[in-house]
């Protein structure tokens, strides 16, 4: 594996660590390939939940620039090949892993680190975190799944005005307006996530997993779609070894003991 992500397994969950700290975690090529491989692997193992997380003061300051300089390239760059070759595979990946993925932002989330972890399924923030639509910046649109994140989780008036003006989102900020689900003291932030993603890896994982596709389709969904969806989903929960262990524990009033299938 790459030193630019560390894996950290915890039995049945996974924690990956971006990192390139001296760069804030900016991705290049290596990095890209590096964190599909640990989440794949992780996937492919039968891991029940993964924790991402950056290493030192931030936790990604998205696209190193120093790999795209126009001023040290021949022609200009087609930044399109970067977007379909690894961001956009990365975000389809977040979303269809069928796990929980918690995301503990450390420090400054920009540009594409900012929308890797609104890509993730629960974001926890430490109180100095800022999330940051940095490409106004520098002449870019929103990727990594910006543009469809920030809408949905905020609205079109929200999503336009910090693509645009690149303005600073607080850890408070952004719990407060439902980006991400809580805002933490830094010195509290990753135990608080291991904690969490602990339990959720203990849990009905079929369920979760379920659950966290079906939230995803309801925003592109009718209502009888998605009630349609919910059914099918319950199916699957019914026939499961997770449903008959949790009704055999609630009746019995003993705690589950949850394997996952």
């Amino acid at each position: 594996m790459s030193e630019t992500i560390l894996v950290t397994g915890h039995g049945n969950w996974v924690e990956v660590t971006l990192n390139r700290p001296d760069r804030l975690n900016s991705f290049n090529d290596e990095m890209h390939l590096a964190l599909r491989k640990a989440l794949e692997t992780a996937w492919d193992a039968g891991a029940r939940a993964v924790l991402l997380t950056g290493a030192g003061r931030g936790f990604c300051a998205g696209q190193d620039l120093g790999d795209v300089d126009p001023s040290a390239m021949k022609e200009p760059a087609d930044l399109s090949v970067t977007i379909r070759t690894f961001y956009s595979p990365l975000i389809k990946l977040l979303r269809e892993m069928d796990m929980p993925i918690v995301c503990a932002v450390n420090g400054v989330a920009a540009g594409a680190g900012a929308n890797i972890a609104l890509a993730c399924d629960i974001v926890l923030a430490g109180e100095s975190a800022k999330f940051i639509q940095s490409f106004a910046n520098v002449g870019l649109v929103p990727d990594a799944g910006g543009t469809w994140a920030l809408t949905r989780l905020l609205g079109e008036a929200r999503a336009k005005a910090l693509a645009m003006t690149g303005a600073p989102v607080t850890a408070a900020q952004a719990a407060d307006w439902g980006m991400i689900w809580q805002a933490l003291p830094d010195d509290e932030l990753i135990d608080a996530a291991r904690k969490l993603t602990e339990k959720l890896a203990n849990g009905p994982t079929v369920g979760l997993g379920l659950t966290k596709a079906a939230i995803q389709a309801a925003s592109m969904n009718t209502l009888e779609d998605q009630l349609e969806l919910e059914a099918e989903c319950q199916k699957q929960c019914g026939f499961s070894a997770d449903y008959a262990e949790g009704v055999s524990a609630f009746l019995n009033k003993r705690k589950p003991n949850y394997q996952g299938r």
